[in-house]
């Protein structure tokens, strides 16, 4: 731990594992976010329906068929077969997140949405981070590379004189008697 950095929060670890990659966008899940903020999924769903000018599309965007399905295998979630959800999900951007502060405004959902703030923070900072380490790790690489191609000329080049000694180099015999060049 840095002396910036504040020290771990379990909850923030919590979220922060619940956070998914969908269209390439960090987005909570409507029944996790309805989960931490002490409310019903539909009520969730419904405050926002209520409010639709302040979610634009980045904000918050409706899975597809396939993405449900593909998070369901992932995350397990109740079969709709045995009362699960009739309707496809939403999920919400860290904007959109932000955005339900003002939406559920309850004590609650103000602390539980700083808590979600400070994971998508700590995910930027992991991010980040994990790009300085890629970026060093491709220059070691880059030099190491450099590094074994000289070493690799220089081992064939042994290779091919230790391959010359081990031929066995043929006597020239000068032929017996008397032999005539044509």
């Amino acid at each position: 731990m840095t002396k910036n950095q504040p020290p771990a929060n379990p909850k923030v670890d919590h979220i922060t594992r619940a956070i998914t990659i969908v269209r390439g966008h960090n987005v909570l899940l409507d029944t996790q976010l309805a989960a931490l903020y002490g409310v019903e999924t539909r009520v969730l769903i419904q405050a926002v329906k209520r409010n639709k000018e302040r979610f634009p599309a980045d904000f918050m965007l409706q899975l597809t068929p396939e993405e449900w399905g593909s998070l369901r295998s992932q995350i397990v979630i109740s079969n709709p077969q045995r009362g699960g959800r009739r309707y496809l999900p939403y999920a919400f951007t860290e904007q959109g997140i932000a955005m339900l502060s003002s939406v559920l405004n309850s004590p609650q959902a103000i602390a539980v949405n700083i808590q979600i703030m400070r994971a998508f923070v700590r995910m930027r900072e992991l991010l980040s981070s994990n790009r300085e380490l890629s970026r060093q790790f491709a220059q070691l690489e880059a030099r190491l590379n450099k590094r074994l191609g000289d070493h690799d000329q220089a081992i064939a080049a042994i290779l091919s004189a230790i391959r010359q000694l081990m031929e066995t180099p043929v006597p020239k015999r000068r032929g017996i008697g008397f032999t005539a060049k044509i």
